[in-house]
């Protein structure tokens, strides 16, 4: 069964891993994934993450979740913004501030996929993705 929104799909795999309290979790790879994976590990919600090629073109990719004391876990939620039925486009002013800063907000921008308050301070706009707290 093809996937509609990947996206989508690859944030409810991290959410229900959360939620089950999974050391890690499998998703299927692709070059947008990685980049987000990126991302998430460079603003500290992941430990790390792993690629395992099939060929050019497939693989799959490992997510080691963080959890702080008592396991509980780094990433508090997860919210896809734009979906493939509303796109939403966004100027770099208009890049979303929350939870006083503690908040990630992930966009795809004509540089490629970045965090929020980076295409911020590049001044670059785009789709915003998702947001994750």
């Amino acid at each position: 069964m093809a996937i509609s929104d990947p996206i989508a799909d690859f944030l409810t795999r991290i959410r229900n891993a959360i939620t089950a309290q999974h050391r890690y979790v499998d998703i299927n790879w692709s070059k947008m994934f990685q980049e987000i994976a990126e991302i998430l590990k460079a603003q500290g919600f992941i430990e790390s993450y792993l690629v395992k090629h099939d060929n050019r073109n497939r693989g799959t990719m490992r997510l080691f979740l963080k959890y702080a004391e008592g396991r509980e876990p780094v990433i508090k939620g997860l919210r896809r913004i734009s979906k493939p039925g509303l796109r939403r486009y966004i100027g770099h002013k208009e890049i979303p501030h929350f939870y006083g800063g503690l908040g990630l907000s992930i966009l795809s921008t004509s540089q490629g996929v970045m965090a929020g308050n980076l295409a911020r301070d590049r001044k670059l706009g785009g789709e915003l993705l998702c947001v994750v707290w």
